[in-house]
């Protein structure tokens, strides 16, 4: 082989080498980029802001949205927090948890309640935090009490010929069972149970309202109430929408001005889900074209659903 031919192959060489170099650091980055859009939470502005918060679905004990009202809390750049509703309620701890985190950024920086479609049982009581109330005309809020619900299965293993055996080591340990009508000493604890979280509740609504007891219980016996009715029994302040909550963060020495900042949850994203389906439609965006996309479209949600509840049920009495 002449010296030409050398030379030509180790300049193709060189070639293939540089472009195998390239293709890798395109790839390491491209993986770099998916890694980042995937998996890093969306960054909030540093410069001064109104924050907003929206609290949809069923009410849950949700450790990710206490971490993000703490952050807000924290955040020298968020001059407010607009907290949007939409929820039919949830279970009672978790209004209780989501509803303490926001006094507390309450008492740093004034916090809007924007009741959107529906504010009830639970998510009244998130609305409650707020230092004003302001709703819809046609909003659904109210439903202020406490339920406590268990099935009963034994009508049907009867029919089925199956039937459960106990050995306990106290006669109300595991009761009420969704095996036995339960022994009226078993209705007795949850009803008292419930009674004392609904208390807490009406107490909770005639401090942040500044209504009377009294007043309070005659709204609490879990009517729902349009925005209109609302107002006019002094659960919600005002009629409106964004114009009315800048005006009241004016009132509160903060400019009405102020761009409004989405804080929201990062995605939920693994490595799996990116080749799914649902995980590819969302990286393209078409995820709203799915049939369904959350368990909570598909009604599943309620039935993870743990303690004693406050949650406005159509249907229900």
């Amino acid at each position: 082989m002449d010296q030409m031919a050398i030379a030509d192959r180790r300049q193709l060489r060189r070639k293939l080498t540089f472009w195998r170099v390239a293709a890798i650091l395109l790839l390491a980055a491209g993986c770099f980029a998916v890694y980042r859009f995937a998996f890093t939470e969306p960054t909030t502005s540093v410069r001064p802001h109104l924050a907003r918060v929206e609290i949809s679905g069923l009410i849950q004990d949700d450790t990710e949205l206490l971490e993000r009202l703490q952050k807000i809390a924290d955040s020298d750049s968020a001059k407010g927090l607009i907290v949007s509703i939409s929820s039919p309620g949830g279970t009672t701890y978790g209004g209780e948890r989501i509803f303490k985190a926001i006094r507390a950024i309450a008492e740093k920086k004034p916090v809007v309640s924007d009741v959107r479609t529906l504010a009830a049982s639970a998510g009244y009581m998130i609305a409650a935090a707020g230092d004003t109330i302001i709703a819809g005309d046609t909003s659904i809020t109210g439903s202020i009490g406490v339920i406590f619900q268990y099935p009963q299965v034994k009508p049907l293993l009867d029919k089925l010929g199956v039937s459960l055996q106990e050995i306990k080591s106290s006669p109300m340990k595991a009761e009420p069972s969704p095996f036995h009508e339960p022994p009226e000493e078993s209705k007795t604890m949850i009803r008292n149970m419930v009674m004392d979280s609904y208390n807490w509740f009406v107490d909770l609504v005639a401090e942040r309202r500044k209504l009377p007891r009294e007043e309070v219980l005659k709204l609490a016996d879990g009517s729902i109430f349009t925005g209109r009715q609302a107002v006019a029994a002094k659960l919600v302040d005002t009629l409106g929408g964004e114009k009315e909550i800048r005006s009241y963060f004016e009132t509160r020495q903060v400019a009405k001005d102020l761009p409004i900042v989405e804080w929201t949850a990062p995605p939920k994203r693994s490595a799996f889900s990116l080749f799914s389906l649902a995980g590819i439609a969302q990286l393209l965006g078409y995820d709203a074209g799915l049939p369904f996309n959350t368990p909570s479209q598909l009604g599943t949600d309620k039935l993870f659903l743990d303690g004693l509840v406050s949650v406005w049920q159509v249907g229900e009495r």
